[in-house]
């Protein structure tokens, strides 16, 4: 047994050594060490309290192997005995535990004790803890024991307080490091707006810099695209052939997270993800984190973010939240980006339009009518010469006279002047009978759009997702038969084409036929094209907003149809 002035040395030294020591669990398991040193105990324990102090939230003990914990079982609660010290922390000591009226006894695998000595851990006056001791070699607890204890529980309080600030310092420090990330991220974004234009940047430049703020082994960007989500970038460990395919937004994860407008953290992906999600492409993914793009109330897509590195692989509330405020500044940029690439194609097409008109004026105005002058003067060749003159004047005509066939079927290609002239209803139907003329397809049209003529971008647009729908029917589909059907309500329109011709893979990369023109064509004017296509043929349907109409009239809409 040590005497006096060995106890106060090693209290002394046990003080500096608790003082110096900042991780919590070390500082407690010391403690524990040098309280059983100090008093000759058997057994030590901690029972650290909750936060409204009226049980115990943490158990640590020493003197006990890892077999004997358990065949304890469960750690105490601060009932009985402990809950004594709890309620009224005070020092306490007892010949035999199991005769005090608060005892329950011990549970079954629990190493029979005896005297018992508790002293409170106060920090600030108010009980963060007890330290108990059980078993003292050669007696019961003194005075001495409960002195010497009581001046350790104050040099551990001082620990405990150190180690909590330390502890909080270090997570403040961390939370600091990864605001100083996002910061950075979301600086980066805001100059891609004010520098960078171009929507594949911007895209790069989102995943690449999300998955570095959440240190993810991947990150996908989705984009919304009518009722689908396109993987239009990625960054990680990804299967290349994974960006630019798509996924439905009814039934998969990332449609309901982009409809609820809200993040949700997936602690097991294999559980949470059905098979509409299969098309993301990463194997072995454990976890994730799905981030809505939402700019100015409109959704924009969803940023995925798989597996964080390090050994738990799990994110945590604040990577939830720095991934959110990224999204925020993410959908700012790609919007911007979307924008500027609208505005360039929307520029191209009216561009491409206008050229269109030039070479059907050029065409109409000049060619068209030398050819004719042309027609006049061997017309008057051919009465005053012979013969011979008059079967070569006879087989000009006939080959002017098919150039000039094809040269206004070319105008028509081009700008076709029903379109400007009498509307797009008339146009439809020109283009449906020189369709059929010449392709030898059956054509049953129907259009519907009422007498008011449509904005003229719309107009335009619409002519040519028919124009192009037929294009491909003719070239591509083998088919017999095509039905166009052209309906408009208010200011939504909504255009169909089905043909009885082979089908294709529709969501095959690549797949081309114009698809992705007519895609981008309908996109500009903010609608949507969807597209089947098996065995019995292929259906494209588009729905567009058409805005007001010109020279409204009070009649009913009149449908045009042929056959």
């Amino acid at each position: 047994m040590p005497t006096d002035a060995d106890r106060l040395t090693r209290l002394l030294d046990a003080g500096r050594a608790l003082v110096a020591e900042v991780d919590l669990d070390a500082v407690l398991y010391r403690l524990l060490d040098t309280a059983r040193e100090l008093t000759g105990a058997h057994y030590a324990a901690i029972g650290v309290l909750d936060a409204e102090r009226k049980r115990l939230a943490r158990f640590l003990t020493s003197g006990l192997d890892e077999a004997g914990r358990r065949a304890i079982g469960d750690p105490p609660h601060g009932r009985g005995v402990l809950g004594v010290l709890i309620h009224d922390p005070r020092p306490l000591r007892l010949h035999e535990v199991g005769r005090h009226p608060r005892s329950y006894g011990f549970p079954a695998g629990h190493p029979p004790m005896t005297t018992f000595l508790g002293v409170p851990l106060l920090l600030h006056g108010e009980a963060w803890g007890n330290l108990y001791l059980t078993d003292k070699a050669g007696g019961d607890f003194d005075e001495a024991d409960a002195h010497v204890i009581t001046v350790l529980a104050d040099w551990a309080a001082i620990a405990i307080e150190h180690a909590n600030l330390y502890e909080g310092m270090q997570r403040r420090t961390a939370e600091l490091e990864q605001a100083v990330q996002g910061l950075e991220a979301t600086t980066t974004i805001v100059r891609a707006v004010g520098s960078e234009t171009d929507l594949g940047r911007v895209l790069e430049l989102v995943v690449k810099r999300g998955r570095a703020l959440v240190e993810a082994r991947a990150v996908l960007l989705l984009l919304a695209e009518g009722d689908e989500l396109r993987i239009a970038a990625g960054a990680g460990g990804l299967d290349a052939a994974v960006v630019g395919g798509s996924l439905p937004a009814r039934g998969s994860v990332a449609g309901q997270v982009l409809a609820a407008g809200g993040a949700e953290r997936i602690g097991d992906v294999g559980a949470r993800l059905g098979p509409a999600d299969a098309r993301l492409g990463v194997i072995g993914a454990q976890t994730a984190v799905f981030v809505p793009l939402i700019y100015r109330t409109r959704p924009l897509g969803v940023l995925c973010a798989f597996d964080r590195l390090g050994e738990d692989g799990r994110f945590g509330d604040r990577d939830v939240q720095l991934l959110s405020a990224f999204a925020a500044s993410a959908a700012t940029a790609v919007a911007t980006a979307k924008s500027v690439e609208a505005e360039r194609l929307r520029h191209s097409l009216r561009s491409a339009e206008q050229e269109r008109r030039r070479w059907a004026r050029e065409l109409h105005d000049e060619t068209l009518q030398g050819l004719a002058a042309l027609g006049v003067l061997i017309s008057s060749g051919l009465r005053v010469g012979g013969a011979g003159l008059e079967q070569a004047a006879r087989q000009v005509q006939e080959q002017i006279t098919t150039e000039v066939a094809n040269l206004r079927a070319l105008i028509a290609e081009l700008r076709p002047p029903a379109l400007d002239e009498l509307g797009l209803t008339a146009a439809i139907e020109s283009l449906a009978e020189r369709t059929a003329t010449v392709e030898g397809l059956e054509v049953d049209l129907e259009v519907a759009i009422g007498e008011e003529r449509l904005d003229p971008e719309a107009e335009t647009a619409v002519y040519r997702l028919v124009q192009e729908a037929l294009t491909n029917v003719a070239k591509h589909a083998r088919a017999d038969r095509v039905a166009v059907r052209v309906h408009a309500a208010g200011e939504r329109l909504a255009l169909e084409v089905t043909d009885d011709g082979r089908g294709f893979d529709a969501a095959r990369p690549g797949a081309g036929f114009g698809l992705e023109g007519m895609r981008e064509r309908a996109g500009l004017m903010g609608g949507t094209l969807h597209i089947a296509s098996g065995e019995a043929g292929t259906t494209v349907r588009v729905e567009l907003p058409v805005g007001p109409r010109r020279k409204p009239t009070d009649g009913p809409p009149v449908t045009h149809e042929r056959r």
